[in-house]
């Protein structure tokens, strides 16, 4: 297996057209032909299936095609590695995040990283609640996740970047708004808006277990992925949310927000990553995170 074949196979993997994949890598289509033939050949086994409307992938191109992608990458990384001044780090670093949660946490971050390491390739993954993104490190998708706090996955470390109290997100017109604050149990009679139960949110498991001190199960009128979703939902009168304080500052027109009154509900957060793939990207994020995201006070 050549690394041109590797190149060719994915250029067609990608476009799922010959033609378009011949203009990619700058040959004529021919000799892209015969280089997937004979990358099939010695591989004894069809990647592509062929015919005069469309290419598709078969099950040994689809097997393949990570692989391909893990080839190239390092040896991008090699030809960067060897090109690179001394003390530069480079390479690939993927973060996930839940999405508005952290909007006063992962800029900070990032915004530090392009400036401290413009060589390092940085992509962001949002959508992502708790046990999933510990799922992605644990699978090595991830290098670094914004995640809420505790966790249980041994082989995970993690670091606190923040406490924020929460409070009730309520619709304008809700008969709490005009309030300057209000207790949890007031909210008994309300359904509420809540992350998915099989994606494993810290922020449900805080809201469940604050409603259950209060003496209610809540009833839950919709659950969705994305927190900014629940705050329009919210606006929108499908139900109320406990939410951040730090989210007040974004929340969409037609909602309020309400501190907790009575005692503290407090929701933690933190970064995870995994030690056991440490790079020099990771190792040169978590340095970085130590001075932009410091640990709060107990």
């Amino acid at each position: 297996m050549e690394l041109r074949q590797i190149e060719a196979f994915l250029a067609v993997a990608e476009e799922l057209h010959f033609g378009r994949a011949a203009e990619r890598l700058r040959i004529a289509q021919s000799p892209l032909s015969q280089t997937i033939r004979k990358l099939e050949r010695d591989l004894g086994a069809p990647l592509f299936e062929r015919n005069t409307r469309s290419v598709t992938l078969t099950t040994a191109g689809h097997s393949l095609l990570p692989h391909a992608r893990k080839i190239l990458e390092e040896v991008d990384l090699a030809r960067r590695s060897i090109q690179a001044e001394s003390g530069t780090v480079y390479g690939k670093l993927a973060i996930g995040f839940s999405g508005a949660l952290n909007h006063t946490t992962l800029p900070a971050l990032t915004r530090a990283l392009r400036q401290h390491y413009p060589q390092l390739d940085v992509s962001l993954h949002g959508g992502l609640l708790t046990q999933e993104a510990l799922q992605q490190l644990i699978h090595g998708a991830l290098d670094l996740a914004f995640i809420g706090l505790p966790i249980d996955a041994p082989t995970l470390a993690t670091r606190r970047i923040a406490t924020e109290r929460l409070g009730a997100t309520v619709p304008a017109d809700h008969r709490l708004a005009g309030r300057e604050s209000v207790e949890v149990a007031e909210l008994a009679g309300d359904p509420f808006v809540t992350m998915p139960a099989a994606q494993g949110s810290t922020l449900r498991e805080v809201t469940f277990a604050a409603c259950a001190a209060a003496g209610f199960r809540p009833r839950i009128s919709q659950e969705v992925a994305d927190p900014y979703t629940a705050l329009s939902l919210v606006a929108g009168g499908i139900g109320i949310s406990l939410m951040p304080e730090s989210i007040e500052g974004i929340m969409p027109a037609g909602t309020v927000f309400l501190p907790l009154s009575g005692d503290e509900v407090l929701l933690f957060s933190g970064l995870a990553w995994n030690p056991g793939a440490m790079s020099p990207a990771l190792l040169a994020a978590l340095n970085l995170a130590e001075e932009v995201l410091p640990t709060p006070a107990e």
